[in-house]
């Protein structure tokens, strides 16, 4: 019989070198250094424009609330404005009024404040200012000992230092009434401007929101208007629900603040709940510069310190359980952005557009998450600043193989075997991680050294999972996990566990009541020894005993040697076939040989289904059963035994 090459024929190859970077990788390097110079440049002009976009996110919800009540698109836009800037209005108007409140008894604050400060230094402080006077005495006393020591000076020097320096005096000329009023009205202008510029651009966008999104779309997407329309969706709704929640927290705790402060006896609580709610918007040190001068207020309104300690406590419990729980609960996953891209974002952002920027810093960066995720050229972007895994299960997993890292391998293992059967995982993730490494191997990238350390990585793991079992883990047992399985992990189908059991050693036939009566021979490849190992293990615990046996137990030289007594089925795991299934033919030649009444499966994993369908490709090979993954091969195994059963049953 010919020799027939597989579909799947792959031959080794040399590693290549690595590539330099091409033209277009510095054209991409330009294009954002041009970028970012342009944001620098521009910031006067992009800045309103980019809160006007933001506000407008903020208010489409309530744009959409009154367009459902029949007001139309121009008079819900409008009035959606005009209540934003009633909000912003009413808003300065308490801030306005409880300053005025608390600016005559300013300078008495400030005493007691002072007073608190001294009291400080003079505990806290008092021997620390005690040795450096006494530092600089003795620094004193070594100078006047150098003087002293130099000698008397000159009478020329006695005469020049006697002369009198005339003083010199400059005076600027009075400011006019012009330069006065430029002087306190241009720091007002500016901010009046920017907010009408942010009102009026929001407006325009609220209007015209269908129009711009279809010029957008015209503009970027028009190859691929799904992925275009998906990606703005996801924009607008990741941007909407961001800004609600966010002020919603940030209302919340400014009401929690207010309330303690009132109970504690601070001076002007609303006025505190405001800027609490508001400096909030601030990320990092928003908390910490709202709770400022209300500790210094309670400093100087306490004479004692127990006003100061309630308040020091709100702040940080309420903050503690706004950013640690609250926030955690109702954001989860819906922001996509990693808690270290959330720093370095801001970092970035503050650098170029200063406090705004900071402000600002989390929705900007959400956005080019989102343009990361579906623009291919901008993936980089999702993989830095996204909350993805970077890596698949599987390559998560031969990653840490590689590395010679077991137990971050078993941790990945448990947190998946929360949801999924033991058998899942291995043809999910295991099985594929190994034809990896299977691909390295024949590349010629992993040397004989890092292969065993493999092998031996890989049987440590399989058998550390001894302990569980093969089957669907429960809903319960899934809720009462401690740690959810991460997305990545989420978006790998869980294939149920075989259901089906082998009877018991005494219900079996003769044949397979060994002790092993199931031959797991592992194929020529590197890491077929490891797929045997699994499958070998699985069988076990469906009640079947097996053994594994190395490829080279089926040899011409060796087979003769090979214990087959007791062996009632043999299974023969790849998970490569490269070149032509001329070896495999002969082995299953010379198993029939040494083993007549044994049935023999083939299992290719992962297998590739013109493999398996092909029929020239069955009939050369002459196995009884082919298989393409260990679940299937286990209900391969446990039907066969229970058709032997059948058939003694039948025969006696």
């Amino acid at each position: 019989m010919s020799d027939l090459p597989l579909p799947s024929d792959r031959t080794p190859i040399q590693v290549q070198p690595a590539d330099t970077p091409g033209l277009q990788g510095l054209l991409t390097l330009a294009v954002a250094v041009v970028v970012v110079a342009g944001l620098y440049l521009g910031r006067e002009v992009m800045i309103p424009i980019i809160l006007a976009v933001l506000l407008s996110f903020l208010l489409a919800p309530l744009v959409n609330l009154l367009r459902r009540m029949h007001l139309g698109r121009v008079p819900s836009a409008l009035l959606a404005v005009v209540l934003s800037l009633g909000v912003v209005l009413a808003f300065g108007a308490v801030i306005g009024t409880q300053l005025a409140d608390l600016a005559p008894d300013a300078p008495r604050y400030a005493s007691a404040v002072q007073q608190k400060v001294d009291t400080v230094q003079h505990v806290m402080l008092g021997r620390l200012t005690t040795i450096v006077r006494r530092l600089g005495h003795q620094l004193d006393g070594a100078d006047t000992a150098k003087t002293s020591e130099s000698g008397p000076t000159t009478p020329d020097a006695s005469a020049a230092n006697e002369q009198k320096v005339i003083p010199v005096e400059m005076h600027e000329p009075e400011p006019s009434t012009v330069q006065l009023a430029q002087r306190i009205i241009a720091p007002i202008v500016a901010p009046l401007l920017s907010a009408a510029i942010v009102f009026v651009v929001s407006i325009f966008v609220l209007l015209q929101r269908e129009d711009l999104r279809d010029r957008l779309i015209r503009l970027f997407g028009t190859r691929d208007l799904h992925r275009t329309t998906v990606a703005m969706n996801d924009a607008a709704r990741r941007l909407s629900n961001y800004f609600l929640t966010q002020l919603a927290i940030n209302a919340t705790f400014g009401v929690i603040v207010g309330t303690g402060l009132f109970f504690i006896g601070v001076p002007s609580p609303v006025l505190w709940a405001v800027l609490g709610m508001l400096l909030r918007f601030v990320p990092y040190i928003g908390a910490p510069l709202a709770a400022g001068v209300p500790l210094a207020l309670a400093a100087a309104v306490d004479p004692g310190w127990s006003m100061v300690l309630w308040t020091a406590a709100l702040f940080a419990v309420g903050e503690t359980i706004m950013g640690q729980v609250v926030e955690p609960l109702l954001y989860g996953r819906s922001t996509g952005l990693s808690p270290l891209s959330v720093v370095l974002a801001a970092a970035f952002w503050t650098w170029l557009w200063g406090p705004v920027g900071l402000i600002l810093s989390t929705p900007l960066t959400l956005c080019l998450v989102v343009l990361g995720r579906h623009v291919e050229r901008l993936e980089f972007l999702d993989i830095l600043l996204g909350d993805r895994p970077p890596l698949t299960p599987v390559e998560s997993f031969y990653q840490r193989i590689l590395a010679g890292d077991p137990d971050e391998a078993r941790a990945q293992a448990e947190l998946m075997l929360k949801d999924r059967s033991l058998s899942s995982y291995y043809d999910e993730v295991a099985l594929k991680g190994l034809q990896l490494a299977a691909a390295d191997s024949a590349r010629g990238v992993l040397t004989d050294s890092r292969i065993d350390r493999v092998r031996e990585s890989i049987s440590g793991l399989i058998e550390e999972l001894d302990e569980y079992a093969d089957r669907d883990p429960s809903a319960a047992e899934s809720e009462q996990a401690t740690v959810a399985p991460t997305r990545a992990e989420q978006d790998i189908p869980a294939r149920p566990a075989p259901k089906d059991a082998a009877p018991g050693q005494s219900l079996l036939p003769p044949g397979w009541r060994g002790p092993a009566p199931v031959m797991c021979l592992a194929g020529r490849g590197p890491f077929d020894g490891a797929a045997s190992l699994m499958l070998a293990q699985l069988l076990r615990k469906h009640g079947l005993g097996a053994s594994c046996v190395p490829y080279e137990a089926g040899s011409r030289g060796a087979i003769g040697a090979l214990d087959t007594r007791g062996v009632a089925m043999v299974c023969i795991s790849y998970l490569e076939l490269t070149g032509s299934p001329s070896h495999l033919r002969y082995l299953l030649r010379r198993l029939r040989q040494r083993m007549p009444e044994a049935l023999i499966v083939v299992g290719y994993w992962p297998a590739e289904e013109e493999i398996l369908r092909d029929a020239r490709i069955r009939a050369a090979i002459g196995a009884d059963y082919y298989t393409s993954s260990l679940q299937d091969t286990v209900e391969v195994c446990v039907a066969a035994a229970c058709k032997s059963l059948g058939e003694a049953a039948i025969s006696a």
